[in-house]
């Protein structure tokens, strides 16, 4: 009979498309069924994005019966109006303390229009905790001030835009033509698909199909050459058979100056191809990685002797592009971020002058930072002695009587009152900071393949002046992609059957579904 019981319940599992753990034998007492009433369902709604109308459907309904007749599910309703916003509000709080709570704060932010054309935009914070762990939190609101600086563009998106001014350029772009052509031949003709996979077999290559590439997505451009390229002795077999040369009349195969532009240009595209492996493959992708990656993708881009005219060509497109992105206030921004990386620190790619002109700066901003929170501190401080005076003797009155204990506090003159916070320490700082940097840069780079937050977080307490910089830059992120990731998900809430959600409801699944902690 158990057996009978679990082979059904697979069953419904399938049919419902929830997994729900409900233990058979332990019936639910009464507040076993609330925790299952304002935690079970709604969690597998956020956490598998499914919709509240899933509590009506009859296969999960039978589900819940078989495993305990007992249990009465509350309707989508509830649901919509009372459980979701109630957790919503838990969230909520959590998100606002941990930004309370962070020394500093990087934004990335990015918008959708959903599928009912309802606007949407997100704010992504990211900061480093006490751990040096990197923490991103989706926050439901915009940033109304417009005076946020700097603004560092996302290197991903950098590199996309330089990549497509290299495409277009006239050679490529004829080429690209041509190659486009014979992939959407094969992908619409049914015979010339069966021929061309019969050539694969008969030229014992790899049984792949060809590749049409997006037009706003580069590297699908590179991954339909690549593809081309492994394939071309199975499309010229196929296309210059007697079975296709009617139906293949317009269709022509790239001929063997046009092979080898197309090699040329795999192996130029290949490099921006790895950096962007790179800000894929790192867990927490920040800024100090953008100098090192450009600096890269300049030197291969460089002008070659042995260059043809095409590559020539495209190379230059693509420099002219990516050079003036990042200059000013936030190319200095960068060097800055890229000196405090353990793996970079000794920037290689600036000479003697530049380098101290970037570690000089980063001297006189921890200094800052420094005097910024012992500030803090002291106004902190004296709200709370103020409070705790006036909670002592009884409101503000009694702020203007003397203790009768002790003598009083030596009064300070004017001019230290109005600039000894200023210049009491400077020297003092100056020459810390100046001790720290100087022993920072003599540490042995780590390997690239280290993580640089480890590295902080368990060499953070040598240099106190240094680090909380290094925390407030390195929780810069490289790119937008966790904001783009949020529309992904939302892309999976908002569908054909739920294009109905109010944009509030919407608002609160995305928030929970990236912000709430489902253990």
């Amino acid at each position: 009979m158990v057996d009978g019981v679990n082979m059904q319940v697979t069953s419904l599992f399938c049919i419902s498309g929830f997994c729900i753990l409900l233990a058979l034998g332990n019936p639910c007492g009464p507040n076993e069924y609330k925790s299952a009433n304002g935690e079970c369902c709604p969690m597998c709604s956020i956490a598998d994005m499914r919709p509240f109308s899933v509590v009506e459907n009859l296969g999960f309904r039978r589900l819940l019966h078989t495993l305990e007749p007992r249990y009465t599910i509350p309707s989508r309703v509830h649901f919509t109006h009372t459980v979701v916003p109630n957790l919503y509000k838990e969230a909520n709080v959590k998100v606002v303390q941990t930004l309370k709570e962070a020394e500093s704060i990087a934004i990335t932010t990015d918008g959708w229009t959903s599928r009912c054309t309802q606007g949407y935009i997100t704010i992504t914070a990211h900061i480093i905790n006490s751990d040096w762990e990197m923490l991103n939190r989706n926050m439901d609101v915009a940033v109304r001030e417009a005076g946020l600086e700097p603004h560092i563009k996302c290197f991903a998106h950098t590199i996309n835009l330089a990549t497509q001014a290299g495409l277009c350029v006239a050679r490529v772009s004829r080429l690209l033509g041509r190659v486009r052509r014979v992939t959407a031949f094969f992908h619409r003709s049914s015979t010339a698909a069966a021929l061309f996979m019969s050539k694969q077999k008969l030229l014992q290559l790899p049984p792949h199909k060809l590749i049409m590439d997006v037009s706003t997505r580069w590297n699908s451009t590179l991954d339909m050459l690549v593809r081309y390229l492994e394939q071309q002795a199975a499309i010229s077999a196929a296309l210059t058979s007697p079975e296709m040369r009617q139906n293949a009349r317009n269709i022509d195969t790239l001929d063997s100056s046009d092979i080898l532009k197309a090699e040329d240009l795999v192996k130029l595209l290949n490099t921006l191809k790895t950096a962007t492996t790179v800000l894929c493959e790192e867990k927490s992708p920040t800024v100090s990685l953008i100098v090192p990656l450009k600096s890269m993708i300049e030197q291969s881009l460089a002008p070659n002797d042995g260059d043809s005219p095409t590559v020539t060509d495209t190379k230059k497109a693509i420099l002219s592009n990516i050079s003036g992105r990042y200059s000013g206030d936030a190319y200095n921004l960068l060097l800055e971020s890229t000196a405090l990386e353990p793996r970079f620190q000794t920037l290689p790619q600036l000479d003697h002058n530049q380098r101290e002109s970037v570690f000089l700066r980063v001297q006189k901003k921890a200094e800052q930072l420094q005097q910024n929170q012992t500030t803090g501190e002291k106004s902190t401080e004296r709200r709370e002695e103020a409070a705790a005076h006036c909670s002592t003797h009884g409101g503000e009155g009694a702020l203007g009587v003397e203790s009768e204990e002790g003598e009083p506090a030596s009064k300070k003159t004017a001019l230290e009152d109005l600039l000894g916070d200023s210049f009491s320490k400077t020297e003092k700082s100056s020459r810390g900071t100046e001790k720290e940097i100087d022993l920072y840069r003599r540490e042995a780079s780590i390997p690239l393949s280290c993580c640089p937050l480890k590295w902080w977080r368990e060499n953070g307490s040598k240099y106190p002046l240094l680090s909380p910089l290094a925390k407030a830059y390195l929780s810069i992120p490289a790119t937008s992609v966790p904001s783009e990731r949020v529309f992904s998900t939302a892309g999976d809430i908002v569908t054909a059957k739920r294009s109905q959600l109010l944009p509030e409801i919407v608002d609160m699944l995305i928030f929970l579904k990236k912000n709430m902690t489902i253990s």
